[in-house]
């Protein structure tokens, strides 16, 4: 085990790539190079508030003393460290934004680990960076405490995602419009440290690719390969991994899917190139099972990036980043054909991930039929999904007139059904119980698939909005509970936490809304 502060870092990334060294933080263009030097800048009082002590112990660091609460914090950094915000671009809701970048998030340097790996560590809410546009590079505790918990509660979920080893209040007070509806105000300001083993995401392409700088986009497309996918070999490397990062993107969006996570901001710069989930913003799990449902005010018109357009926004993501990568190929048709493969590959996983969910022990085409009609009638009367599925695993197997039924899964309900609505739910239900008795399983197994495929703790934004609002106000009773009980979600542990979205959260701003500034 290693402190932070005295750990040798290595950094392969700016060893690798040409950067700006000036160290100016000031917001400009960066042509012709990868990254910018740039230091975190000081905040007057930090203070730990969490620490994720699993993953500290799986990559090797120390509980921190006071030198590591510095470098946390962004008063101090380790002498091995060269700290850098990284240049990319991106596609926001549809549209080219050009460059953008790491406009408050600074990478210190790369943990190495003992498979001789290393994990990049990264602070969010440093300060300035070239890339901070109009703003400050700064964080606010609310968006910290969201990033924090949900990278955590991802993880535990079994999500592919980043990571966060710490959570620290500066001090320092904030100016943030929340809702951009011209009433700033001061918020108490927090970083997060963030790890994964790279954030590199689509735009970093997309940038290199836009600016013509092909010898670049060249290099950073075979580093990344040689780096990541290693076992990629031949003359069609580059068609071979862009596959990989399609088939971790689909996987990602299934998973998502499988426990109703709506990330609320599928831009192109948001999009990992490992297939993490990454820059946890206005996102939420679903309550209600709604397939239109975005908690990002700023989505609202169009509704982008709603639950159930998320599998087309990462398809159409990724024909951004072929379009990105094409000048790499003579003859682009394989990476037509490729991205265009993208469905079948999604489908196969989303009907393999439904039918854990159900409890099936195959996917033929009447299961895919069943699987359908049963979205069909979650969409139809919105129960909660969390609830509704876990009542569904302990279903009983003599339960079958409507009746009884109804009253079963009612405690899911955020409505009372009308007699048509019922109908439906009787005639899915008893369809599932007549596929569910020709399982080659037992019931007990089915039951035990189930409750490995969904979650009974999810982390909900009115939770969230609680322990957000206590913590500014002294208290971490909540936010301790919510971290811990995020970390057995598929456990009977924290039933405290199972139950129906309360009336008072439908219109709270900060719970039932949400902005890229939440």
């Amino acid at each position: 085990m290693q402190h932070l502060s005295t750990q040798t870092f290595v950094n392969d990334f700016t060893a690798a790539f040409d950067g700006d060294q000036s160290g100016d933080p000031q917001p400009r263009q960066t042509p012709g190079v990868l990254y910018s030097k740039v230091l975190p800048s000081p905040v007057r009082e930090p203070k730990l508030l969490a620490w994720t002590a699993d993953l500290a112990a799986e990559l090797g660091i120390s509980d921190p003393d006071q030198n590591d609460l510095n470098i946390l914090a962004g008063n101090a950094v380790n002498p091995t460290m060269k700290p850098y915000a990284a240049c990319y671009a991106g596609h926001q809701f549809g549209n080219w934004a050009g460059q953008l970048g790491d406009g408050r998030a600074i990478t210190l340097g790369e943990w190495p680990v003992a498979d001789g790996k290393s994990w990049e560590l990264q602070l969010k809410g440093a300060g300035l960076t070239p890339y901070s546009r109009r703003a400050d590079g700064r964080a606010v505790l609310r968006s910290s405490v969201r990033e924090y918990l949900m990278s955590e509660a991802m993880y535990h979920l079994g999500v592919p995602t980043t990571r966060a080893l710490s959570l620290v209040a500066t001090g320092d007070a904030v100016r943030r419009d929340m809702f951009y509806d011209g009433r700033p105000a001061d918020e108490p300001g927090a970083i997060v440290m963030r790890t994964a083993p790279s954030f590199l995401r689509f735009g970093n392409f997309e940038m290199l690719s836009a600016r013509k700088e092909y010898d670049h986009l060249q290099q950073l497309v075979d580093w990344t390969i040689e780096r990541f996918y290693p076992e990629l070999t031949g003359a069609d490397k580059t068609l071979q991994w862009f596959k990989k990062v399609m088939e971790n993107t689909a996987t990602m969006v299934v998973e998502w899917l499988r426990v109703g996570f709506v990330h609320g901001v599928m831009n192109t710069d948001n999009m990992s190139i490992l297939g993490l989930t990454i820059d946890y913003g206005p996102y939420s799990f679903l309550d209600a099972y709604d397939l239109n449902f975005s908690p990002n005010t700023t989505d609202h018109p169009g509704l982008r990036y709603a639950y159930g357009k998320q599998h087309s926004v990462a398809y159409w993501n990724l024909t951004c980043l072929a379009n990105a990568i094409s000048p790499l190929f003579e003859d682009p048709k394989p990476l037509i054909s490729t991205v265009e493969s993208f469905g079948p590959i999604f489908y196969e996983k989303f009907y393999a991930m439904k039918a854990g969910k159900l409890g099936l022990d195959q996917v033929t085409e009447e299961e895919v039929q069943l699987i359908d009609n049963m979205e069909n009638l979650l969409a139809a009367i919105q129960p909660d999904m969390t609830i509704f599925y876990q009542l569904l695993a302990d279903l009983p197997e003599d339960l079958n007139d409507s009746t009884g039924i109804y009253n079963y899964l009612q405690p899911s309900f955020y409505h009372v059904l009308t007699t048509a609505e019922q109908d439906l739910l009787y005639k899915n239900i008893l369809a599932y119980q007549h596929r569910i008795a020709r399982n080659k399983i037992s019931g007990t197994e089915s039951s035990a698939v189930m409750k490995a495929n969904n979650p009974r703790f999810i982390l909900r934004n009115f939770l969230l909005y609680e322990a957000i609002q206590e913590l500014e106000k002294g208290s971490d009773l909540l936010f301790k509970k919510l971290q811990k009980a995020l970390q057995t979600p598929y456990s009977r542990e924290h039933d405290e936490f199972f139950a129906l979205r309360p009336q008072w959260a439908n219109e709270q701003p900060g719970s039932a809304t949400l902005s890229c500034s939440s």
